[in-house]
């Protein structure tokens, strides 16, 4: 379980301590933990409070397998056309998009979030930005300069959901929109028996 130094004070979620104590189980299973050490470790795992104790009970072991690692950088470079980001994608810790008259969609809904924070660096012109999220995903664009531009913005809903993860934009948007919505339900609702 790797930590950014910057986010080891944070409070730890039960998912943090989950992945924490699926590497540690991993570790012991190839024989890197003796089972006393295992048992010492998950302990504490389970009542660590901050990211930075639950990587310290981990910096010396590898990744779980098959779970999901979140590369450093996606560039997304465009012009005239459309990107989309969809289904079961890995969230990436930085993301760069850099489009002209053209639409770039990050639809988080059924997305694999390894990593707490995704910082997005944008360069738009003459186009849209639209995140869809789900309960959890917060977006913040206080550092996103907008020329002749608007933000528009739609909370999921579920304003309880623990953050599992933290978007935050930065860069600049000329003519053209970010649009930050909860996904759409079906327009088919079940009928409700009296």
């Amino acid at each position: 379980m790797s930590a950014d130094l910057s986010r080891t004070g944070l409070r730890a979620s039960d998912a943090d301590r989950d992945r924490a104590v699926d590497v540690l189980n991993g570790a012991a299973g190839d024989g890197r933990l003796t089972i006393e050490e295992l048992d010492e470790r998950v302990t504490a795992a389970l009542s660590a409070r901050t990211l930075g104790e639950l990587a310290g009970l981990t910096a010396d072991l590898p990744a779980a397998p098959g779970r999901a690692e979140a590369k450093e950088l996606v560039r997304i470079e465009q012009q005239a056309g459309s990107a989309v980001r969809s289904g079961g994608w890995v969230v990436p810790r930085r993301l760069e998009i850099e489009s002209s008259w053209g639409d770039v969609t990050l639809d988080f809904t059924q997305a694999v979030i390894a990593e707490g924070t995704l910082r997005i660096d944008l360069n738009m012109h003459a186009g849209t930005l639209k995140l869809v999220t789900r309960p959890g995903v917060v977006v913040d664009t206080d550092l996103l300069v907008i020329e002749f531009a608007q933000v528009k913005t739609r909370p999921s809903g579920d304003a309880a959901a623990p953050v599992a993860l933290r978007v935050e934009i930065a860069g600049r948007m000329t003519y053209g929109q970010v649009v930050v919505r909860p996904a759409r339900r079906s327009v088919f609702r079940r009928s409700r028996t009296p």
